[in-house]
């Protein structure tokens, strides 16, 4: 009798080219994603030692850390962000990569093209120079984030050097509330686990919620799992992901497609399979989800006050939240609804795909960001924006204040012009809260869902969205 196996067991057996002599895998990576930031100096390495890229056909690049979303006619404003431009077409001409660059009309965040395209596909190994890689296993691969070195290092065979891992199932049963949203229930389990809970770890995501959710659902809490500490993040694909995948570009077609859903049906997690961990959450106990501090694992729901280190148990904890206050000006025991904000930045790897501008746009109709707030909506892709712009839900955030920008990964970061100044504070929809990572070493950063942002562009503060727009009642 066969014994029950996870996906990860599946997907990692399928990979494995052989075993190392320290324990580790040499393991065959089956879509290797690039962009600007990560590949200059593993295509370097390549030169210096006279190699090629083994597969060229296996690795797709795009440009979206340092792209100006305000500006398109090159030579950009900033020298460097040029020359990190121009180093990946050089490379990816001499070296036979695809490059969806942004005369195409395919460019965007790595993280949304690859879906977008139907390269991103179930039951297989996904790398990128990238954090939040993890998105990708929204369909059923396993996917992770590699170094400069570890680039070179696929890019020259193909394989990497990987430890095996531990895997935790994450089921979240029931039903969410209104006014309450994948990022809700990604910033809940961090909350939950902690920001080192997943070390080690594979989350499987699973249970009724994610049986509901849609693709670009699951891809928001996936894209999270590394805030958890884990170094993948995965839900088994199913009709969802096939409906999503069906007639991609790089999808498979005829009786290709036929063959592929079997392949694809087949890593599923085995009932009855092991676990390392089982962790259970109840939808209905998910609130709407802001961070009050400077990491992910740092937040609370829109009704809780900011905590008071006094009441921490511990030394440790005590002197983390008193860290977190005096960076992010907070009071201790203060409600953290009603805290003034300066941006809002709707966008990001996390929530920059078209479900999320036209939640919001659902809400936003008829409203005008309040006044001294910069709020600005950034597309996740080319495609994205021209599907948001079909559809005039452009002429909606326009019309509402936004700024409407082109596709990048625009102030999720600060490796492109859109940036905090000063100790502005960002009510954001991206994934980290770091301090500096905006762009000001004083700069502040809240992080909550599409329709949070929202809220907090047009009345000033953080706000809840239920409230606001009256979403139990649409």
């Amino acid at each position: 009798m066969t014994t029950p196996k996870s996906l990860f067991e599946k997907v990692w057996e399928a990979h494995a080219v052989r075993t190392l002599a320290n324990g580790q895998t040499q393991l065959l990576i089956g879509t290797h994603l690039i962009h600007e930031v990560t590949s200059p100096q593993a295509f370097g390495m390549l030169r210096d030692l006279g190699l090629k890229v083994a597969m060229p056909h296996r690795t797709f690049a795009t440009v979206d850390h340092i792209v100006p979303t305000d500006q398109l006619v090159e030579p950009y404003r900033d020298p460097l962000a040029q020359a990190m431009m121009d180093e990946l077409r050089r490379n990816c001409a001499e070296f036979g990569i695809t490059f969806f660059d942004r005369a195409t009309g395919k460019q965007g965040i790595v993280h949304i093209v690859g879906p977008e395209q139907g390269i991103t596909q179930p039951g297989t190994t996904i790398a990128c120079g990238d954090s939040h890689t993890s998105t990708h296993g929204a369909f059923g691969a396993v996917a992770f984030g590699i170094g400069t070195t570890q680039i070179r290092d696929v890019l020259a065979t193909q394989t990497m050097a990987l430890g095996r891992l531990k895997v935790r199932r994450i089921n979240v049963n029931g039903r969410l509330r209104p006014g309450v949203y994948a990022k809700d229930v990604i910033l809940h389990i961090i909350r939950v686990l902690g920001v080192n809970g997943g070390t080690g770890f594979a989350y499987e995501y699973g249970g009724d919620v994610f049986d509901r959710f849609s693709m670009e659902e699951r891809m928001t809490v996936c894209n999270m799992s590394i805030e958890g500490g884990a170094r993948a993040g995965y839900v088994n694909p199913d009709q969802t992901t096939f409906a999503y995948l069906k007639g991609r570009p790089y999808s498979p077609a005829g009786a290709a497609w036929d063959e592929a859903v079997i392949r694809w049906k087949s890593f599923a997690s085995d009932p009855g399979c092991h676990y390392d961990d089982v962790v259970t959450i109840d939808a209905a106990s998910i609130a709407p989800t802001v961070t009050w501090g400077i990491n992910p694992g740092q937040g609370i729901s829109i009704d809780e006050r900011v905590p008071d280190p006094a009441q921490a148990k511990a030394v440790d904890e005590r002197s983390s939240i008193e860290e977190a206050l005096a960076y992010m000006k907070l009071r201790p025991g203060t409600p953290i609804k009603g805290t003034r904000i300066d941006v809002a930045f709707l966008g990001s790897c996390t929530n920059g795909r078209l479900s999320d501008f036209q939640e919001v746009a659902r809400f936003l109709k008829g409203r005008r960001v309040a006044a001294g707030v910069k709020a600005i909506a950034v597309p996740g892709s080319q495609i994205v924006a021209l599907q948001c712009e079909k559809l005039g839900l452009d002429r909606v955030f326009a019309d509402a204040g936004f700024e409407w920008r082109a596709a990048g990964c625009s102030m999720c970061l600060a490796m492109n012009p859109d940036k905090l100044v000063g100790d502005q504070l960002c009510a954001s929809s991206s994934n980290r809260n770091f301090k500096g990572r905006q762009g000001s070493p004083t700069g502040r950063t809240i992080l909550m869902s599409p329709l949070m942002v929202a809220a907090a562009a047009v009345t000033g503060t953080v706000a809840d969205a239920r409230e606001v727009f009256a979403v139990n009642q649409n």
